[in-house]
């Protein structure tokens, strides 16, 4: 049983360093020493070693809480996201890791985020999600969601997939391809934008279709409204399938299985410390050339 508290917060941390430990104990003994009640999960219990800190497991983890914080990389971030999203709790991301595109917050602002916290200073955003269902034969095979992207990958290394993909109901066009990548516009900066897609702004509210090393005169990718149904077939004459929601949650795809991908019910709740443009942030995590050698052969 979870104790009752005005506030609690849940933390979510990637424990395979001893670095990460020691800021998820900082980060704890901030929040309890302004009062508030911190949950860990149980499997990270014994590694991090916070006195005081309320184990707690299951979907049902981050039920109540606050806020949810997620310290490490951005996979971090997305299995903490499978618990805040159910219970709508909005989650925090700091950066322990390399790149952490889906994170606000970097290892020096730990407790400049904390305070933040503490004081109630911070925003919420909502990201948009997928919902994705899968079937065969016309029976149900599974179903799932993403925060950055689905994916129809083929199972085989050494075969092609044959994928029809229509929109709306209405036949958009055949792929001899990888796979092809469903992509909210906050996965549009990860494995969309490794298969060619565009930076789509998190503010827009879009559906990305992003095919992979397709065998075809239109391989575009595409941007697609927000309201419409994106559905794969994969043809039956061609090998088995695997269906990835972030990368986390896989299921097999035999031939002649359907994939519909459409907005999810539930957003994800992403906190915002601070008002930072999304150029700024994509600029600093691509490290993208600002100011060109023109400017550096000037003021070198």
């Amino acid at each position: 049983m979870i104790a009752s508290s005005a506030r609690e917060a849940l933390l979510v941390t990637h424990t395979g360093k001893r670095s990460n430990n020691e800021h998820a104990r900082t980060v704890a003994a901030d929040l309890l020493a302004a009062g508030f009640t911190v949950r860990v999960l149980a499997e990270e219990a014994d590694e991090l070693d916070i006195p005081r800190a309320v184990p707690v497991s299951g979907e049902t983890a981050a039920q109540g809480v606050e806020i949810v914080f997620a310290l490490g990389g951005d996979g971090t971030l997305l299995r903490a996201a499978e618990l805040a999203r159910p219970a709508k709790a909005p989650l925090l991301g700091i950066n322990l890791g390399k790149v952490g595109f889906l994170a606000e917050a970097e290892i020096g602002d730990v407790d400049k985020a904390v305070r933040e916290v503490v004081e109630g200073t911070y925003t919420v955003d909502e990201r948009l999600t997928v919902d994705v269902f899968a079937e065969h034969d016309g029976q149900p095979v599974g179903s799932s969601w993403a925060l950055n992207e689905a994916t129809v990958e083929k199972g085989a290394r050494e075969k092609m997939l044959e994928l029809l993909v229509e929109v709306d109901g209405r036949p958009l066009s055949r792929y001899g391809c990888d796979g092809v990548v469903c992509a909210t516009p906050t996965g549009s900066t990860a494995y969309a934008f490794s298969a060619g897609g565009p930076v789509v702004w998190p503010e827009l509210e879009a559906l990305l279709l992003v095919p992979i090393s397709a065998h075809a005169l239109f391989s575009r990718p595409m941007v697609i409204a927000p309201s419409s149904t994106i559905t794969i077939n994969v043809e039956p004459f061609t090998s088995f399938a695997l269906l990835s929601c972030d990368g986390r949650r896989v299921m097999d795809l035999a031939p002649g299985s359907t994939v519909t991908v459409r907005r999810g019910a539930l957003p994800v709740r992403v906190v915002r410390l601070r008002e930072r443009p999304f150029t700024d942030r994509l600029v600093a995590k691509f490290a993208l050339p600002v100011d060109g050698w023109r400017h550096n052969k000037r003021h070198g």
